[in-house]
């Protein structure tokens, strides 16, 4: 992947590539290679960029595709394993922000279905309801409602009265 690349097609839009790559991961280990997926699936399929959206969006949505293709392979690959050495506050550390209200957040939406917490991401990104229709593949109604319906679970998660 050339630099210039890089520079001007992905850096621009890392924030919420990151933003995705974090929603779907629960290490910064799993984080680093979601990211570094995304960022090569970029560039291997830039190719078939057709404009027919905006490059921003065609990035939101190969990023949402890259994370939920890792995320099934992963819990398809994923082997049950008994380990004393590690905790969960060791891991939680590696991969916190500063700010505790922003991991509690990310914990909360972590526990949402695959596909709302992309609805939710986006729309924390400001992206119209439109957009987030076509990234996601649904009509721009649809995402109205689902996005209230996912402010309201979240609140309840955050208040501690679901899991």
């Amino acid at each position: 992947m050339s630099s210039d690349f890089y520079k001007t097609s992905i850096l621009p839009f890392a924030g919420i590539i990151i933003k995705l790559c974090r929603a779907y991961t629960n290490s910064q280990e799993d984080f680093e290679d979601y990211y570094q997926e995304v960022c090569l699936q970029i560039w291997r399929s830039k190719d078939k960029f057709r404009e027919e959206s905006q490059w921003s969006t065609w990035v939101y949505r190969v990023s949402l595709n890259v994370c939920l293709t890792l995320l099934k392979k992963n819990k398809k690959n994923a082997k049950p394993f008994v380990s004393d050495s590690i905790t969960i506050e060791a891991t939680e550390s590696n991969y916190a922000f500063a700010d505790e209200s922003l991991n509690l957040l990310y914990d909360a939406i972590r526990k949402l279905s695959e596909i709302d917490r992309a609805v939710i991401m986006l729309y924390l990104e400001e992206k119209s309801q439109k957009e987030i229709a076509e990234i996601i593949g649904t009509n721009p109604n649809n995402i109205g409602v689902r996005v209230n319906r996912i402010k309201i679970r979240l609140k309840k998660i955050l208040d501690g009265k679901i899991n």
